[in-house]
């Protein structure tokens, strides 16, 4: 009798790029990408940061590069992405939030987020398949989504907007690149610890509505996402594609 084996969740061999990588959810990732094996190339616009953390990550003897970039500036990141890549594996966590009522959104505030989760978003997503395509190898593209991409939220009319979008956008680029395969799927998590979360938290209404809707409880911690990462990365999610992973403690069950 032969037996079926698991795939390997070993990414030895891979490169893989990562943005928003000197913090919070993007900086889980990179580490945890690295520790499956992959040599990591760090992007962020905080340059003397972002050598810093490539240095930490070179002590713990994972391969890393540091590329300070900012991703809104599109000309420059497919610039960037052409010379240094291709990459098996992105993992696009830059985004921010400007909350608000949606009657008192700003058009500064709307373009600001907007530009970012999704303009920049859709052209690094392309620059890097264009990359592998180019290269005739196959990938595995990840963009941090969220709950909200899912569902709408207090004072979150443009957040959740982006994220809708963002969803939108993966399953069509999916279809589009299958026959390549080339994976492309969001990762969306609930309220975690990092800087951008704790804006939130720190509201004590706020908090007690988070802490009603996550079923298990508690908010999630940014080791919460590691593991998704390096699964959707992995062969372990061969046929995975052009889906959400919801990392929401049950936020999304009702």
């Amino acid at each position: 009798m032969t037996l079926p084996r698991t795939p390997s969740f070993n990414l030895s061999g891979k490169r893989a790029l990562i943005t928003g990588a000197t913090s919070g959810i993007g900086e889980g990732c990179a580490v945890a990408l690295a520790e499956a094996g992959a040599h990591v190339t760090l992007v962020a616009r905080t340059a003397d940061k972002l050598h810093a953390q490539a240095a930490a990550f070179t002590n713990e003897g994972w391969g890393a590069t540091a590329l300070p970039l900012d991703i809104s500036d599109i000309a420059s990141t497919e610039a960037a992405i052409a010379q240094h890549g291709p990459f098996d594996i992105l993992v696009n966590s830059a985004g921010l939030a400007r909350h608000s009522p949606a009657v008192a959104t700003t058009i500064d505030d709307y373009d600001t987020v907007t530009d970012l989760n999704v303009k920049a978003a859709y052209f690094l997503t392309r620059a890097v398949a264009k990359g592998l395509i180019a290269a005739g190898k196959t990938g595995s593209l990840m963009n941090i989504s969220s709950q909200m991409g899912h569902v709408g939220g207090i004072d979150r009319a443009v957040y959740c907007a982006t994220k809708h979008a963002l969803e939108g956008m993966t399953k069509s680029m999916a279809i589009e690149w299958g026959p390549h395969q080339i994976r492309v799927n969001t990762i969306c998590p609930t309220f975690i610890r990092t800087p951008l979360g704790e804006q939130t938290l720190a509201i004590p209404e706020r908090r007690a509505w988070i802490e009603e809707k996550i079923k298990l409880g508690r908010v999630g911690e940014v080791t919460d996402i590691m593991g998704a990462v390096a699964f959707l990365a992995s062969d372990a999610a061969a046929l995975i594609t052009g889906t959400s992973l919801l990392i929401d403690g049950g936020w999304t069950a009702d």
